[in-house]
């Protein structure tokens, strides 16, 4: 699992992991390996050190190899070490099963967080809003810049470590199917639940025969947006939520001055006031035991659910985005998407 070029015996000299590092051209990072496991990790830094302690180029890497390495388990939300990994820009970081076996190098390089997440993206929808262009193109597949909607999302959930998917498909599925095929060539896992009828924003999770992970993502697969899944995540984790929504501020401007009264008087009055709404930006984090809650083989809604926790005092969360969205669902969201692609960093 480990690539010949980052990987190095322990029985090696310090001369060759200079030389290993040397040849590297992009981690410059090796892991020391003793019967097929990791027992330490060597940076050009580590080698630095060690000739500063005295140390020569024919000792043995013992000298120098970094033992309390960091690493990541896997299923488990570390907050303390992503932000050491990003903080002092790790480049490779182990994965490791709880039975402390490797489950994958971590590229931080192209990588911001691992969330323990999987994800589920609805994408089943006629886009009958967007015709002509969706008669013979599924909307999640229509082209922002040079890729489909729907990619931008798997490369949002991707920079996140989210790599387990779930894609809700139903109109013109085959066309979303053959793209992605199981994600392998992404270096995601990707599985597709078909809907026979629509099911509504959230019915499709009771088809999903397993989940990865005790947390979930749902999205909409017609968002443009580069929101920090992170920052949400950790809000959510932190205050032990049932379920966390991402919201967007929406202003709504009256062109007319408002008259404020009370009791029949009249107690101010603003000129063409605007108003700042929270509105649903399509993107829920929660836990995984709610997927019980969701009835069988019934068209049901996001917001079903939620009005279901709320009516049982479970605790639901907003994330406000910072970042960039937008809601693709008229042509003039289309138009202006391909127009944002441009500048903005996805």
């Amino acid at each position: 699992m480990i690539k010949e070029e980052i990987r190095i015996s322990k029985n090696a000299k310090i001369k060759d992991a200079i030389q290993k590092i040397n040849d590297q051209k992009k981690f410059f990072i090796l892991f020391v390996i003793e019967n097929d496991k990791i027992i330490g990790a060597i940076t050009d830094g580590d080698i630095r050190r060690g000739f500063i302690k005295g140390c020569k180029m024919d000792d043995s890497i013992d000298h120098i190899m970094n033992k309390n390495f960091i690493s990541l388990n896997e299923g488990e939300y570390e907050a303390e070490k992503i932000d050491f990994i990003n903080k002092y820009n790790l480049s490779l970081v182990p994965l490791f099963s709880k039975r402390s076996s490797l489950v994958k190098l971590c590229d931080f390089t192209n990588t911001k967080s691992v969330l323990p997440i999987d994800a589920v993206i609805m994408a089943g929808g006629k886009g009958e809003r967007l015709k002509p262009l969706t008669d013979n193109t599924p909307k999640p597949m229509l082209k922002i810049g040079d890729k489909p909607i729907i990619e931008y999302n798997l490369d949002l959930l991707k920079y996140y470590g989210i790599n387990n998917i779930n894609i809700s498909v139903n109109y013109l599925s085959d066309k979303i199917t053959s793209y992605f095929k199981d994600g392998s060539k992404r270096e995601q896992n990707i599985s597709y639940v078909m809907e026979d009828k629509p099911l509504g924003t959230i019915g499709a999770l009771k088809n999903i025969q397993h989940f990865h992970n005790d947390y979930i993502i749902l999205m909409n697969s017609d968002l443009l947006t580069n929101i920090n899944l992170d920052a949400m995540f950790r809000k959510f984790n932190e205050n032990d939520a049932d379920m966390i929504i991402a919201n967007t501020d929406y202003q709504v401007q009256i062109p007319y001055g408002v008259i404020e009264t009370e009791n029949n008087m009249v107690k101010a009055l603003k000129e063409k006031p605007t108003y700042t709404y929270f509105s649903n930006a399509g993107i829920y984090i929660f836990k995984r035991e709610l997927v019980d809650l969701i009835p069988e083989n019934t068209f049901y809604n996001a917001t079903n659910l939620l009005e279901k926790l709320l009516s049982n005092n479970k605790k639901v969360l907003y994330y406000t985005i910072k970042n960039y969205w937008l809601d693709i669902g008229q042509h003039r969201d289309f138009k202006q998407a391909n127009i944002d692609v441009i500048n903005i960093n996805f």
